[in-house]
């Protein structure tokens, strides 16, 4: 449900923080780690079997896309174009490498030259398939594995934006992505950042052999947001049905997201009256832009039935989704509808459902949304939505249970802004 960007991690700060994968340091942002000392003897590497000379070594962190081969993968983690074709051939001794699963990750330690010396890929959780550079070209080799989980605390401050800080703070994209994605209802992350505004996350890092192999599930965050307090803890109910929490046991998912995008900004809001730059003209703007980059994917603010989606007027290309009671939305201007998108299809809360684009009237890439009570278009920012079904009576005892060494992590994280590995 949100773009990833890639994840670069030096080689040698693996052992001091314990993480899957890290971002570039933001030039403004401000993060406090103690216990470094700790942290790295509480990771012991294994040997590499090959260096590479004279370069610097990454580790990158991707997720598959739908259909995407080995070869497109290789490409967006950096890997050269001449190293590529002999990489591809020796994948096929590995069949798992020619059908690659979407939404699985895969993590390569490539160099800051594009030579590729190991790829990690899990199509299960007990299957790893690795590509490893030996002495003439690559092997592949796939091994039954029994990975260990470790919980892994981190913890920053907002100086500029919201990835900029997790950068600084060594937490993975996907941990970043999982974090704004819960606390979207309730914070706006394209309008309410503050500076000073701080975050702590808990989270599962995968390792096999002391090396990690992939991050895991975030199990706790904290984000304070100009000084209001906003937790959310993961439960699983003995039913299978697991979700983000409270620590009262509210339940996280509101029934309307706040944004149908995480990270863009607004270029125009709504508005009784505004001069419209193609039709140079004062008219009301009953809806919200934000600009992205086309392309940028577009998702389900709730539960939904595609009522519309084809060409219409000034909108260009329209989605237009029917949700609980009186209330649907519109999104215009797009550059393409997501795969099974028609009238009549069912779509989730967060999920995909089209790209930014600029059809219509429009004189750039960016979303126009609407938000319609009984048909008429309302400002979804100053509306009072409905929330979620709370936490089930009867596990309350146990999510209590559950919950209290995950609030006391974060407790730790906040006061003391550490970073650490269990």
């Amino acid at each position: 449900m949100f773009q990833k960007k890639r994840l670069i991690l030096f080689l040698a700060s693996i052992p001091m923080f314990g993480v899957v994968a890290a971002f570039g340091l933001a030039p403004d942002t401000v993060t406090e780690q103690i216990e470094q000392q700790a942290l790295s003897q509480a990771i012991e590497l294994p040997t590499p079997t090959l260096t590479d000379s004279g370069t610097f070594d990454f580790w990158r962190e991707e997720r598959i896309g739908s259909a995407e081969t080995l070869s497109h993968l290789l490409q967006r983690l950096g890997v050269a174009q001449e190293e590529i074709a002999a990489a591809v051939n020796a994948g096929h001794e590995a069949k798992a490498l020619g059908h690659l699963l979407a939404g699985r990750t895969a993590l390569a330690r490539v160099t800051s030259n594009g030579r590729l010396m190991l790829l990690r890929y899990l199509p299960t959780e007990d299957r790893m398939v690795t590509l490893e550079r030996v002495k003439g070209g690559f092997k592949a080799q796939e091994l039954a594995i029994k990975p260990d989980i470790r919980y892994v605390t981190r913890a920053g401050t907002i100086q500029g934006s919201l990835f900029g800080a997790t950068d600084a703070a060594n937490v993975p994209d996907s941990i970043a992505s999982q974090m704004a994605e819960i606390f979207s209802s309730d914070i706006d992350f394209h309008r309410d950042l503050r500076q000073g505004d701080h975050f702590s996350v808990v989270y599962e890092s995968y390792f096999y052999q002391g090396s990690p192999i992939k991050t895991g599930r975030l199990l706790a965050a904290e984000f304070v947001n100009d000084g209001q307090v906003y937790r959310a803890l993961y439960f699983r109910d003995p039913k299978g049905r697991d979700g983000y929490y409270t620590p009262s046991g509210q339940n996280m998912r509101r029934a309307f997201l706040k944004s149908p995008m995480p990270f863009t900004r607004i270029s125009s809001g709504f508005s009784s009256a505004r001069f419209h730059p193609i039709l140079k003209e004062w008219r009301a703007h009953k809806g919200i832009d934000y600009a992205a980059p086309t392309g940028t994917p577009v998702r389900a603010i709730a539960d939904a039935v595609v009522n519309f989606a084809g060409r219409q007027g000034g909108y260009g290309n329209l989605l237009v989704l029917n949700h609980q009671g009186p209330y649907s939305t519109a999104y215009g201007h797009l550059s393409r509808f997501a795969k099974g998108i028609k009238r009549g299809s069912h779509v989730s809360q967060g999920e995909v459902i089209a790209y930014v684009g600029s059809t219509g009237l429009a004189t750039g890439p960016h979303l126009h949304y609407e938000f319609r009570v009984n048909g008429e278009q309302k400002n979804p920012l100053a509306l009072k939505l409905p929330n979620a079904y709370p936490l089930a009576p009867q596990y309350r005892s146990l999510f209590a249970s559950s919950a209290q060494p995950l609030l006391s992590r974060l407790d730790t994280a906040r006061n003391s802004r550490t970073a650490s590995l269990d």
